[in-house]
């Protein structure tokens, strides 16, 4: 997806996160820790591990194509790629099936160090998955929603390629007839169909909030009328900023901080069919979709997510292929509290400093119940090469 889109439906509010105001981020701290230190780590010899060593494969075939000279992000102590590459070589040999050796192989070559936003040791954790849609190829009295493919000409820029300090910043336009990059369509102009590519449909959908939806979560799986299924995926976004309409509801009184979630948002759009589109247009961004011919959605690292196991960072201050040790409260897989290891391999516009992640549910019922309330305080420690 390489996704320069929102991740989270439920941030609604900086204040409800206890995040910095918009444009300031905290610093970054990292503080060296141990093994035995971390809550849970201990009884973690089982699968929450073990699964997470298919994900941190799948960052690994990223890793051994890059430069090994190249510097591994913006956190010092990670090193260069050369020293992540011997990781991943060595992980390669390892049994992936036996727990224990997954979990041996990263007290052995790993330290973990605590995230810290300045003094701030929590942050807040969200969820997202991928949608369930119905649709058809072919537009009629039922599926006349579009979802629409990447237009000719978007241009997205990523300003980091430019400037260091703007690492993790994109901007998206179009070239008008002077060369000059200007402002593309915002949401309400696509929708009603008010731009130069309202013909390039990628597939017709029944339900307009459903459509909305998909963009949120850039994401989703389409099961077609006649009986087929399309994977579609985050191809490009319109340049816009994202305005989370649970914050606007809450704005205008429709909804209040305590109650505000995935599905009251949907439960208000239906319940007023009048006002949805004016209340969903006051977000101005727009996704545009590609099929996906893979077994789930990538992230922004360019790999495939693992359910349960792929976390969305604020990549300016958290590179991708970072195994991270989580413990967020959240009950989930039976256990009263959220203790996994993850990795870093998906960002998004609304996942901002540096205790912040979305944890990647998958697709399915379960994953919508996981994903759709998450909303939840908790901290990291990124496992960074000894």
């Amino acid at each position: 997806m390489s996704r320069f889109l929102f991740l989270s439906v439920l941030l609604v509010l900086s204040a409800c996160a206890g995040t910095s105001p918009p444009g300031e981020k905290p610093e970054l701290v990292l503080k060296a820790a141990e093994f035995n230190a971390l809550p849970g780590w201990g009884a973690s010899r089982n699968a929450f591990v073990g699964n997470a060593g298919s994900a941190f494969d799948k960052s690994c075939a990223r890793i051994l194509k890059t430069d090994p000279a190249k510097s591994f992000g913006p956190l010092p102590e990670a090193g260069t790629f050369a020293r992540w590459q011997a990781l991943c070589t060595e992980f390669a040999a390892r049994d992936k099936g036996n727990d224990i050796e997954v979990t041996n192989f990263f007290e052995k070559n790993f330290r973990p160090y605590a995230v810290y936003a300045g003094k701030n040791p929590e942050g807040l954790f969200t969820g997202y998955y991928e949608a369930a849609l119905n649709g058809s190829l072919t537009r009629d009295d039922v599926y006349r929603y579009p979802l629409y493919s990447r237009p000719d000409d978007l241009v997205m820029v990523d300003l980091g390629e430019f400037r260091d300090e703007l690492k993790g910043e994109r901007i998206a336009g179009r070239v008008n007839d002077a060369g000059q990059l200007k402002p593309y369509e915002d949401r309400a102009k696509i929708v009603a169909g008010q731009w130069p590519h309202n013909d390039k449909v990628l597939v017709w959908v029944d339900d307009p909030v459903d459509a909305f939806f998909v963009q949120i979560q850039g994401s989703g799986v389409v099961q077609l009328k006649d009986g087929g299924v399309m994977r579609i995926g985050y191809a490009g976004q319109n340049g816009h900023i994202y305005t989370a309409i649970g914050k606007e509801l809450i704005a205008r009184g429709e909804l209040t901080k305590d109650n505000v979630s995935m599905q009251a948002i949907r439960d208000w759009l239906g319940a007023h069919p009048d006002g949805a589109d004016e209340i969903m247009n006051t977000n101005r961004s727009y996704v545009f979709f590609k099929t996906l011919e893979k077994d789930g959605p990538d992230g922004g690292e360019g790999v495939t997510l693992t359910p349960g196991h792929s976390l969305a960072v604020d990549r300016s201050l958290v590179p991708y292929g970072v195994p991270l040790w989580v413990d967020i409260d959240y009950p989930a897989y039976g256990q009263k509290t959220l203790q996994n290891l993850m990795v870093t391999q998906d960002t998004g516009g609304a996942i901002r400093g540096p205790v912040r992640g979305d944890v990647f549910w998958g697709y399915g019922p379960f994953a919508e119940q996981m994903a759709g309330p998450m909303k939840a305080q908790g901290r990291y420690w990124a496992l960074l090469p000894k």
